[in-house]
């Protein structure tokens, strides 16, 4: 659920398949599959993969009509909504339109208005709703022209463009995103154009780099926009496997409160007072919890001056003392561990209360 802190746009809901967009619902998480369409099998995995790793919507790549008899086979092996992603060729878009559960592609690159009529009538058909993307990278020619170089005024003005044809055919089942490299200038369209139409909006820092520098860039500029109330819907554009866009998407979404998975883990940087290697502990268990899809709060502290308060605010807390570090669950001391056996003894206390929570759940439902 949204944070309270944060008052959101309400925006116009569309359905990418079963998963609602904008709203009051739930802000998805999505990626790009980045194997060759054509290769069902590769591809099919990757998107399980994704969708295990907590993608709500994937969206595939679709550049000509092999990839195009591929989606189709794709789609009926997967259960997460794809999105179609095409560009130029209308035919394209009318091949995919009865399979896909959205269609990326631009009203205004399509060409002739009897092209971009058949794929808007293809889209309503199939109740399929189409993403419209603007990026600094492809601007129009003469925007290019008219501003010297891309900057929110031109991404937005390009935006717009789209959205008229979309309102000259009376088509409002779409959501957008205005995307560039820069932080500030993505930023800056996207308030712009969030004043201006209320349909969903699609959010990312694009081509942000590796997985370092892209997570932060990423993390400030789409965590900046959703700390604003806009945004609908995210993708963290990434040098890196797709599964990292997914994993940084939750790990954004955690840290504003505005929905959880998994474990979230609050540790400290460590320092020479701690006892016990704080940097290991952490490291092992996310990995070893990592397939946790509930929500449960961790804390691990290496010692015992914020440890006390972080371990009695957490579901399970570590708190590290000498002789002995003390183990919290609940916000109450449970027991006294030593450093040797500090992984195991937290998973397997994770792993007890969450199997405690669900059945206490299921009783109740009963």
């Amino acid at each position: 659920m949204m944070s309270n802190w944060i008052k959101r746009k309400n925006t116009t809901v569309i359905s990418v398949g079963n998963v609602k967009v904008g709203g009051s619902n739930p802000i998805s998480v999505q990626s790009m599959t980045n194997t060759n369409t054509s290769d069902v099998i590769s591809t099919v995995k990757q998107i399980n993969d994704l969708e295990a790793a907590g993608a709500d919507i994937v969206r595939v790549s679709v550049p000509g009509f092999e990839e195009a008899k591929a989606f189709k086979e794709i789609k009926k092996a997967v259960s997460i909504p794809l999105v179609a992603d095409i560009h130029f060729d209308y035919k394209i878009a009318l091949e995919v339109a009865d399979s896909a559960d959205c269609l990326r592609i631009n009203p205004g690159n399509i060409g002739k208005e009897s092209k971009i009529k058949e794929v808007i009538a293809a889209a309503e058909h199939n109740n399929v709703p189409i993403r419209v993307g603007v990026n600094a990278g492809s601007l129009e020619k003469d925007l290019q022209k008219k501003y010297g170089e891309p900057n929110a005024d031109a991404l937005v003005e390009s935006a717009l463009r789209h959205v008229d044809i979309l309102d000259r055919f009376n088509f409002t089942n779409y959501k957008m995103s205005l995307k560039a490299s820069n932080i500030e200038m993505t930023v800056e369209a996207y308030r712009k154009i969030s004043k201006l139409i209320n349909q969903p909006l699609h959010l990312a820092i694009t081509e942000a780099g590796s997985y370092r520098a892209g997570t932060v860039k990423s993390s400030i500029g789409v965590g900046m926009l959703l700390s604003e109330g806009i945004g609908d819907t995210i993708r963290i554009s990434l040098a890196s496997d797709p599964v990292d866009e997914i994993k940084v998407g939750w790990d954004i979404l955690k840290s504003l409160n505005i929905r959880s998975r998994g474990v979230k883990i609050i540790a400290c940087p460590s320092c020479s007072r701690q006892n016990f290697n704080v940097i290991e502990v952490v490291n092992e268990l996310e990995t070893r919890l990592e397939d946790i899809s509930d929500d449960i709060e961790v804390a691990v502290i290496g010692c015992y001056v914020n440890g006390p308060g972080e371990s009695k605010a957490a579901e399970i807390g570590l708190t590290g003392a000498s002789p002995s570090n003390l183990l919290y669950v609940d916000g109450v001391p449970n027991k006294k561990i030593s450093s040797e056996n500090l992984v195991q003894e937290i998973e397997e206390k994770v792993r007890e209360k969450l199997s405690l929570r669900n059945s206490t759940e299921i009783i109740a439902r009963s």
